[in-house]
């Protein structure tokens, strides 16, 4: 399944690692240097929730600033109870 989010279209993003190394010149050193970039993917924060999509509840895969956003309409709660038995007092 795909990280995207539903509605925003959010997906993970690329970026990298820098590994640096040495002592900052502020801090008396003779400064730091890259010594490696390695890749590294930043995931949406999906969030699996029920939602009202075209008058129908279903699950959709929303990130957490959608919801933040308000961009979802949750479903009402349902209060319906179970019947008590008839023959039963």
């Amino acid at each position: 399944m795909a990280r995207i989010c539903e509605l925003t279209g959010k997906r993970p993003a690329k970026g990298s690692i820098i590994w640096r190394s040495g002592k900052a010149k502020k801090q008396g050193g003779i400064g730091t240097h890259v010594t490696a970039i390695t890749k590294r993917r930043f995931m949406p924060n999906l969030q699996r929730v029920k939602a009202v999509i075209n008058g129908e509840v279903r699950y959709v895969r929303v990130t957490a600033s959608a919801l933040k956003k308000g961009l979802v309409t949750k479903p009402l709660k349902r209060n319906w109870k179970k019947p008590e038995a008839a023959g039963k007092k």
